[in-house]
């Protein structure tokens, strides 16, 4: 492949209100190190409260596209559904690429023969960066795009890919809340091809630093996991999955709690976070199986 070689790029935004950190995503989109003529921005808007367009309308890459069905993984399908480019990335509203994202990603991508996707490295920003929070330094954990990659599939808040590869593979299941990308992930790994981990394609996300934002994560990707394995997992597996859930998680704890940044009291509060996330998650599996809904977002 040559390497001067710059297809178009469309990168493609869900977003669901937001707005304030919508604005910081555009402005680090707008100034890359990628030609401008080379990449459009597509900014799906979740059927938000906020005025998303007004802000949108502030950054000349940026085009507006709406999806009215509540998920982030049919809004993408929307985006996908006018994207122009020959490659397309994905990123939240939430994170801040680096200045060379794009390039990077490209550069990465082409080079790797049969690359089904790229996926990048995701950094977690503290409000205090020495010092997080037992919630923030919680939340660190929960996206590690090096390990999910051995699970064959990458987050779609860094993730290059081909249009040609949804071409073969189909779309992003558009009825689950959570775990569309290892889903979608699953089935380009099944379908022959070969996706890296690029630790230089780098994005930052603000760590999630409240129990209600941590709660509402914890029953989405626990709804996403129970919608996506439904149609096969017995009553037994997900019995199992309560009481795994339910049972302290030692060597987590062993692990985490030797990290330095972690001080005092706030090593306890990371055990009763850990606990508080994992119990969210059982109750709402046992909630599911009892024939209730999975959460819309």
């Amino acid at each position: 492949m040559n390497k001067n070689y710059q297809p178009l790029v469309s990168v493609i935004v869900p977003v669901y209100n937001n707005s304030e950190l919508l604005k910081k995503c555009l402005t680090a989109l707008e100034n890359q190190t990628y030609p401008q003529e080379g990449y459009e921005i597509i900014v799906v808007d979740n059927a938000s409260q906020e005025d998303i367009k007004s802000v949108v309308s502030d950054f000349k890459q940026a085009k507006l596209t709406f999806e009215g069905k509540p998920g982030s993984y049919v809004a993408r399908n929307q985006g996908i559904s006018i994207a122009k480019g020959e490659v397309i990335a994905f990123t939240d509203s939430d994170c801040i690429p680096a200045k060379d994202w794009i390039e990077s990603g490209v550069k990465n991508l082409v080079k790797i023969e049969n690359c089904g996707f790229i996926s990048g490295a995701v950094e977690f920003i503290f409000k205090h960066q020495d010092s997080p929070t037992a919630l923030e330094f919680y939340d660190s954990f929960c996206i590690n795009p090096r390990k999910h990659i051995e699970e064959k599939y990458g987050p779609t808040a860094n993730l290059f890919t081909y249009a040609s590869v949804f071409e073969k593979v189909g779309l992003f299941n558009p009825n689950l809340k959570s775990n569309g990308d290892r889903d979608w992930g699953n089935r380009v790994f099944a379908a022959g091809y070969n996706p890296r981990y690029c630790s230089e394609v780098c994005v930052q996300h603000p760590a999630r630093d409240s129990w209600h934002q941590l709660y509402k994560k914890a029953t989405r990707v626990i709804g996403g996991i129970y919608d996506h394995s439904k149609e096969e997992a017995s009553f037994l597996t997900y019995t199992w999955e309560i009481v795994t859930l339910i049972k302290p998680p030692v060597r987590f704890f062993k692990g985490r709690l030797a990290d330095q940044r972690l001080k005092g009291k706030q090593k306890l509060m990371f055990v009763l976070v850990t606990l508080f996330v994992n119990y969210s998650k059982a109750f709402e599996l046992i909630r599911l199986m009892l024939g209730g809904n999975s959460q819309k977002e």
